[in-house]
């Protein structure tokens, strides 16, 4: 059996694995790991990108994009918003949700764009 992937030996460097784990201690790893499950789900990334292009989009508009009822969309919807990750404002009866945060908007980009590089270097 090949073990070419592990230290032959168990040592490690103090220091740097408390500068690690005080830097661990000090995030909050669980409301990110909440973050990436719910986009974890290809029709709720496949949501949050369609609100990375425009600036709201109106839960219509989403059915639409994503191919499905607006109950679906709404659905999708509603659990992003209770994450922290869309926002909603209401007009009439028409109900328009928009990206909460710009460095979401920038991680979903590039986890698109790193998607992209992958399948056109194979």
């Amino acid at each position: 059996m090949d073990r070419g992937d592990t230290c032959d030996i168990f040592c490690y460097d103090e220091e740097k694995v408390k500068r690690v784990q005080e830097k661990l201690n000090n995030n909050d790893f669980h409301h990110m790991t909440q973050i990436f499950k719910v986009l974890a789900d290809l029709t709720r990334l496949k949501v949050a990108y369609a609100l990375c292009n425009e600036e709201e989009l109106c839960v219509c508009d989403v059915a639409n994009i994503i191919g499905s009822t607006m109950a679906t969309a709404s659905h999708h919807l509603r659990l992003l918003r209770n994450m922290g990750i869309t926002k909603y404002r209401k007009e009439g009866k028409l109900v328009f949700y928009s990206l909460d945060d710009e460095q979401l908007k920038q991680m979903i980009r590039l986890a698109i764009g790193l998607q992209k590089e992958a399948v056109t270097v194979e």
